[in-house]
């Protein structure tokens, strides 16, 4: 029996040129060109004259005169601009204006927009607007930064309103804040460029932490969703029979949402580049529905971009496109009010007040307002929830989740609602994955409740996303709970299969490599990226034929996901990671510091990047990490968990013993500070009394767990009582995976 060591407290963090120019010297090919071939060319075969064969919408008007009108001025046509008179629509006729403590002057010189900005550190700086971002309900403002970054204002002007105001209002930022505007957060080629802008290359250098980003369209233009159409245009030129057109029209779901959900989803990048067309999770991983950004039962908190929330919905299973709702050109609603629920759903039944319980032709007898919950994002942004589900009181009730009755009628309560839906529908309310998904973020689940989410797991009657959601938010020791993911790593969703390869990481080395192997020739990328997370490090020598080969390209699909998100302070933090586990301390270190220099308050990265250095027997500069730790974070335990194994390495005993208490009095619930601490007076200051109450303290939060039980054991042992060690000696062999 050994301490945790402070070198094992690593854990993975999850959760990942070609200059851009207008070739007026080339002959501009037309779709409707009079000068066509008498003999059909091989399409496949042409060789391309545009970048990336990208020939611009000015090529698609001949043909495609209708739609392209009805894109133009849509949000996607104006989604970024140059800066001018015509697109800028922000007040820059000498306004000044000072907004959670930081001054602003908005002025034009010339043909240029600028704003001088005196920062909360009084430092003072002027700004030339180079770029717009967006048109309604808000325009943003890029500005130039060197090494090829452009930085989005933080200050926005209300479109509606006709004001400028702050996306955070309230907050006072600082400037070394991440969330400054002139930090890694509002970094356009990070965080915005892809969605903006065709085939976009953000060309990042990540020994200079610099970009060369270029795009073929400044917008969201026509090949952003077909596809490169220069082959397309050759096709349509000549007298050809090939029935391939070589340009994506998609008609059937998933082939709009490989589309629209590149963008329209909270997402890792798995590759360095997007591809219209390909499948969504070999080139995305789509972020659970964690309570992260979403409240306990799956509804809308942060951004969610509506994809995470849509594959919750009933409307998701039965095939429903995002066509159906929505004019993919325009981009508008291809109805108001019911009409567009009722293309579907039989008037009789729905458009009733029999089913609302509201008068007709009033806002509560929308189809909307009871099923698709909205909320104002970036300050002035209103969007609504895409899981299309039916009122839950009874969960805020119980739970604290918001509801769409509540939302309505505030001045009422959540227990009121409540009762108004059992007076009408009795006290059952039909099965939902949200009565799982509460479940799951829940401590000292019992025996039952965690047989309910095994099957729940496992039940392809519920969303793939929430299944693989619940198998994230829940631990697995036992036999039985891993027999649960070995039914789920044959599910028909990559996302489920994904999230249930994660969970394997804790058991021993030759059985995660056993299910690693199984899984690195997945057919979907995403899957294959999991097993080869299974076993970072791996010497490829140790394999033989096909499993070297699957392993080889599983890990290089790996770092291709690394490196796509190095640019992000969390990429840094999953570098970082890699190296670790890698025992590559050098670049582990080198990409925590990076980390944090991009995020100072990134959490996590406090974590790893001391125990890197412990490891590296930098135990000065540790220290001081985790002194820096606690003073930005003085509420959370977890650094004096960290400073109390590092003084028990360095055989500080009492210190630590100090450090250990202190983080169990910020954490009641810190299993880890409790193990450590029994474990101390079990084994070296011989107190089996106060080691049974940290060690069954600890079993109170995780009674599953082997470790602690095997503790437990031993001290009972010590104590002599060992018909109790032995009950729990047999239950520990029995359980052995």
């Amino acid at each position: 029996m050994f301490y945790i060591r402070f070198s094992e407290t690593f854990l993975m963090t999850k959760t990942l040129q070609i200059a851009f120019l207008f070739l007026f010297s080339l002959l501009l090919l037309s779709c409707n060109s009079k000068d066509k071939k008498e003999k059909y060319t091989e399409i496949s075969r042409t060789s391309t004259q545009y970048i990336d064969g990208y020939v611009g919408d000015k090529n698609c008007v001949a043909c495609h005169q209708t739609e392209v009108a009805l894109w133009k001025g849509s949000h996607h046509d104006l989604a970024m601009q140059i800066a001018n008179e015509t697109t800028v629509l922000g007040d820059f006729n000498n306004v000044e204006i000072t907004i959670d403590s930081v001054d602003y002057f908005f002025y034009k010189k010339g043909n240029d927009f600028l704003v001088k900005i005196k920062e909360i550190d009084t430092s003072e700086k002027e700004y030339k607007i180079t770029y717009t971002f967006g048109v309604t309900p808000l325009q943003q403002y890029l500005v130039d930064f060197e090494k090829g970054k452009k930085q989005v204002l933080r200050v926005t002007w209300n479109v509606i309103k006709k004001k400028w105001y702050h996306q955070y209002k309230g907050d006072k930022i600082q400037p070394h804040d991440w969330l400054h505007w002139t930090k890694s957060a509002q970094n356009w080629n990070t965080m915005c460029a892809e969605c903006h802008s065709t085939n976009l290359k953000k060309n990042y250098s990540i020994e200079e932490d610099s970009f060369n980003t270029t795009y073929s369209s400044i917008n969201v233009n026509c090949e952003s969703c077909h596809g490169p159409a220069e082959k397309h245009v050759a096709w349509a030129e000549n007298s050809s029979e090939d029935k391939n057109n070589y340009i994506l029209s998609p008609k059937k779901q998933k082939e709009q949402l490989n589309l629209c959900a590149t963008c329209h989803a909270r997402r890792a990048k798995l590759t360095e580049n997007y591809v219209p067309g390909e499948k969504f999770e070999d080139q995305y991983m789509v972020q659970n529905i964690t309570n992260n950004y979403y409240h306990d039962d799956g509804q809308i908190d942060d951004e969610d971009y509506v994809f995470g929330s849509f594959m919750q919905s009933k409307m998701f299973d039965e095939g429903v496109k995002c066509n159906d709702c929505h004019n993919v050109h325009t981009l508008k609603l291809k109805f108001e009010g019911n009409k567009l629920c009722l293309q579907c759903h039989v008037p009789a039944n729905y458009e009733t007040e029999k089913h609302y319980f509201h008068k007709q032709n009033t806002e509560a007898s929308l189809c909307i307002n009871c099923h698709m919950t909205d909320k104002n994002y970036m300050g002035n942004d209103f969007r609504r929830d895409h899981s299309f589900r039916i009122p839950r009181p009874d969960q805020s009730e119980k739970y604290g989740t918001p509801n769409a009755c509540t939302e309505c009628h505030t001045d009422k309560s959540n227990q009121w609602a409540a009762d108004v839906i059992k007076n009408k529908f009795g006290n059952k309310r039909a099965p939902h994955f949200s009565d799982a998904l509460l479940m799951s973020t829940k401590n000292n689940l019992t025996e039952g409740q965690r047989n309910q989410l095994d099957n729940f797991i496992n039940d392809l009657n519920y969303p793939e996303i929430a299944r693989a959601t619940v198998i994230e938010n829940l631990d697995y020791y036992a036999p039985e709970q891993f027999k649960t993911l070995l039914i789920a790593l044959k599910d028909s969703s990559a996302i489920v299969r994904y999230n249930a390869l994660l969970k394997f990481r804790n058991i021993a080395p030759q059985e995660r490599l056993s299910v690693a192997l199984e899984h690195m020739n997945d057919s979907i990328k995403l899957v294959r990226i999991g097993a080869a997370q299974l076993v970072i490090g791996l010497d490829e020598n140790t394999l033989n034929g096909i499993d070297k080969s699957n392993y080889i390209n599983s890990r290089s699909e790996l770092e291709t996901m690394l490196f796509a998100n190095a640019d992000f302070s969390t990429g840094r933090l999953q570098l970082g990671d890699y190296y670790f586990q890698k025992n590559d301390l050098p670049n582990a270190i080198k990409h925590y510091e990076m980390a944090l220099k991009k995020d100072s308050l990134l959490l996590p990265v406090f974590s790893n990047l001391a125990t890197a250095y412990s490891i590296n027997k930098d135990f000065e500069n540790a220290s001081k990490i985790l002194e820096k730790w606690i003073l930005i974070d003085a509420k959370n335990g977890r650094p004096h968990y960290l400073k109390g194994l590092l003084n028990f390495e360095n055989n500080n005993n009492e210190i630590a013993v100090s450090e250990l208490k202190i983080a169990i009095k910020l954490n009641p619930n810190d299993t880890r500070s409790l193990y450590n601490l029994a474990t101390y007076y079990f084994q070296d200051n011989k107190d089996l009394k106060q080691a049974e109450t940290y060690i069954k303290s600890a079993l109170k939060i995780d009674s599953e767990n082997p470790d602690f039980n095997y503790l437990l054991a031993l001290v009972y042992k010590e104590k002599g009582q060992t018909t109790k060690a032995n009950t729990i000696m047999l239950k520990l062999k029995v359980n052995q995976y």
